[in-house]
C-alpha cells in the first residue's frame, strides 16, 4: 500500500486526531494512541490486542510483527506497509482504533470481514 494513505485513513476514523509522538506522526482518539507512522521506514505501529497481534502475525508474517520489548507483549504491532494491501491496512487500523476508543464512540455498523 502507499504509505501516504496512512494519514487520511487514520483521520477518517471518528474522533481521530494527529499529533507528534517522539518525533513521529501519531494518531489518537480521546488521548489514546492507536497508530504511529514511521515515515522513513515505510511502517506503521498499531495498538492491537495480544490475541489480534498473534492472529495477524501468523496470517501475514511478512506484513505484521510484534514490536520488540515489552510494548510488543501489550499488543503493539509493526506493520510493513510495502507488504500489505490498502484494504487489509484499513481493517487493521480500524481494529486498533476500536481497541482504544471509548465505547460510546463506536459506530453501530459491523466491521467488514478481512480479505
Amino acid at each position: 500500500m502507499e504509505p501516504q494513505l496512512i494519514r487520511p485513513m487514520a483521520l477518517d476514523l471518528p474522533g481521530a486526531l494527529e499529533q507528534e509522538h517522539f518525533g513521529k506522526p501519531a494518531f489518537s482518539v480521546k488521548k489514546k494512541l492507536f497508530c504511529t507512522w514511521w515515515v522513513m521506514e515505510d511502517r506503521a505501529v498499531l495498538k492491537l490486542t495480544p490475541a489480534q497481534q498473534m492472529e495477524w502475525c501468523a496470517e501475514l508474517p511478512d506484513a505484521f510483527s510484534p514490536v520488540p520489548n515489552k510494548w510488543g507483549k501489550h499488543g503493539w504491532t509493526n506493520v510493513s506497509l510495502p507488504h500489505i494491501s490498502e484494504r487489509t491496512m484499513r481493517y487493521a487500523l480500524d481494529l486498533a482504533w476500536r481497541n482504544v476508543c471509548p465505547k460510546w464512540l463506536l459506530p453501530t455498523r459491523q466491521v467488514p470481514p478481512k480479505g
